[in-house]
């Protein structure tokens, strides 16, 4: 099969991409113990330079807010000059990369942040899963509610964050609004059951994402700036009594801010939620569409032709395979992806996955 419109060139608001192949953004665990991106992601990002952009992994935009440990943030200087590193070995390849800015939210955990409790829309714990610590795995614990006088410090954070990322050469900014993190706790009402400015309609519960890029946005221009969602994804134990009406309201709300795309992941990691979001998204919002979750070649170049997507991100395909255009290019044979390494320190199962033969 040829596919014509994966490979076709593509304006992502102030991006222009050679092709609608981008690489999501993949929490690896690879950074050092102060948060601070390592010469080991350079060279898996540089290695990855041929997607038509890279969303680099979630990043902490402010301290105290880890929930992986190992994951990097954007907040010092030193973490500004590891991120130079990545970006410049990609840039070198001839690649672009923009920074996924993000807050762990409810799922950090104290042994992870100097004894730091979490903070949420509402002091709602994680359920259904364990946190990994280097004491070992433990139950999340129940956050703290963040208080209306304690947001504008995270607004300030993420404007920060956006300030760090364009000194360390990115060519853009995602806000992280899915999966379970902060502000994606705020969006759905499963997780914000509190009162006030920040809690009870859609219009409140999106408030604290669209002051977020209000701020990221007086940083960069509109155009460098996506924002990634996940409508049905119930891990962390996420849900929406409407997910349809909610995230259609903040599709149609986002046609306001002339973005570079929004990512949207299609369905739920665990298979619990299901239902189409992609459709009235689409119907609704008026600017780029990168989809997430599941697509392969065949299913991405239809979509794209079809008009339902501008662009796909894959996330483990481009993990296993570093010259992923090039394999979806020549009908190859994928690599295997090792989910044993996904998580895992050092070089192996990140950047050892063989180009194609020449």
């Amino acid at each position: 099969m040829t596919f014509t419109h994966l490979f076709t060139p593509l304006k992502l608001g102030g991006l222009t991409l050679p092709n609608r192949m981008l690489m999501a953004p993949l929490t690896r665990c690879r950074a050092d113990e102060n948060h601070v991106p390592t010469a080991l992601m350079a060279e898996h990002y540089s290695q990855r330079a041929s997607a038509g952009l890279i969303i680099a992994e979630a990043t902490a935009a402010m301290d105290g807010c880890s929930a992986f440990g190992a994951e990097p943030g954007i907040y010092n200087d030193a973490q500004v000059a590891g991120w130079k590193q990545v970006t410049d070995a990609v840039h070198a390849k001839g690649g672009q990369i923009v920074l996924q800015i993000w807050h762990g939210g409810r799922a950090c955990h104290p042994l992870l942040n100097g004894g730091k409790v979490p903070v949420a829309p509402s002091a709602i714990a994680i359920t259904n899963d364990e946190i990994h610590t280097p004491d070992g795995k433990f139950p999340y614990t129940v956050p703290r509610e963040l208080a209306d006088a304690e947001i504008p410090i995270i607004i300030a954070g993420f404007k920060a964050a956006a300030v760090n990322a364009k000194a360390a050469g990115f060519d853009g900014v995602e806000i992280h609004a899915a999966n379970g993190y902060l502000l994606d706790e705020f969006l759905r009402d499963g997780s914000n059951q509190r009162g006030g400015a920040y809690g009870g309609t859609v219009e409140n519960r999106a408030r604290l994402l669209l002051e977020v890029l209000d701020a990221t946005i007086a940083v960069w221009d509109s155009n460098r700036v996506g924002v990634r969602i996940s409508p049905l994804n119930s891990f962390n134990s996420m849900v929406d009594s409407d997910p349809v009406a909610t995230f259609s309201w903040l599709a149609g709300k986002l046609n306001d801010y002339r973005l570079a795309y929004l990512h949207v992941m299609r369905s739920d990691f665990k298979g619990i939620q299901q239902g189409d979001v992609m459709t009235p998204i689409r119907s609704i919002y008026q600017g780029a569409i990168v989809g997430n979750m599941g697509y392969d070649a065949e299913e991405s170049e239809a979509a794209i032709f079809s008009g339902k997507l501008d662009a796909v991100a894959f996330g483990v395909p481009f993990l296993a395979n570093p010259d992923l255009p090039t394999r979806f290019a020549k009908n190859a044979e994928l690599n295997a992806p090792d989910p044993a390494k996904f998580y895992s320190a050092g070089a192996e199962g990140y950047t050892d996955y063989p180009y194609l033969a020449a």
